[in-house]
């Protein structure tokens, strides 16, 4: 006869209740910033995949957890899409090679603004790094130094980053990059 170790140890009962309320917790109050970021760079469908995975992640490390704790899931988040898109590619070739003709990729929504169209196709343009970099201020609202940690990289490298892209972004709209004659 199996039994469990909690039901027979009110402390390792009451440490299962506290870990499952903490999970709950961050899920709770994380989980529709994980799924925002998700879904600006993926399907719908494929955002909450994102989301599933990057906090079966989260439960499996809770002890790894830092504070803040959203920096962190995004950059699970972002490593969990890259395994999508690598597994996405991997489906590819084989149904090229199965079946011998192309996948189309999916296309840009033609229901967009012509404004809001060209900033996406200048930010396609954009090297990954910085386009990563940039939209993680602008989009999700991190500050430099918690784009770093989901990045993987140095503040200053952020920095700079964000400043290629802003250049880069300025040129191709056709707008000034940095202030005008008059600003300070």
């Amino acid at each position: 006869m199996v039994v469990s170790l909690a039901a027979t140890d009110p402390v390792a009962s009451s440490a299962a209740a506290a870990r499952d309320a903490r999970f709950s917790e961050l899920f709770s109050s994380h989980a529709p910033s994980v799924f925002a970021y998700a879904r600006r760079r993926t399907s719908r469908a494929a955002a909450e995949e994102v989301v599933s995975e990057t906090f079966l992640v989260a439960w499996r490390r809770l002890d790894d957890v830092p504070s803040p704790p959203l920096p962190w899931l995004l950059g699970v988040a972002r490593r969990v899409m890259a395994n999508q898109r690598r597994g996405d590619a991997r489906h590819a070739a084989l149904r090229l090679r199965v079946i011998g003709s192309e996948v189309d990729p999916p296309g840009a929504s033609e229901t967009a603004e012509a404004e809001a169209g060209a900033v996406l196709a200048a930010l396609a343009e954009l090297p990954p790094a910085e386009r990563e970099a940039i939209t993680l201020l602008a989009w999700e609202g991190l500050t430099p130094e918690e784009a770093s940690v989901v990045l993987g990289c140095s503040r200053a490298a952020v920095y700079l980053r964000v400043h290629r892209a802003r250049r880069r972004l300025a040129a191709q709209l056709g707008a000034p990059s940095g202030p005008t004659e008059g600003e300070a």
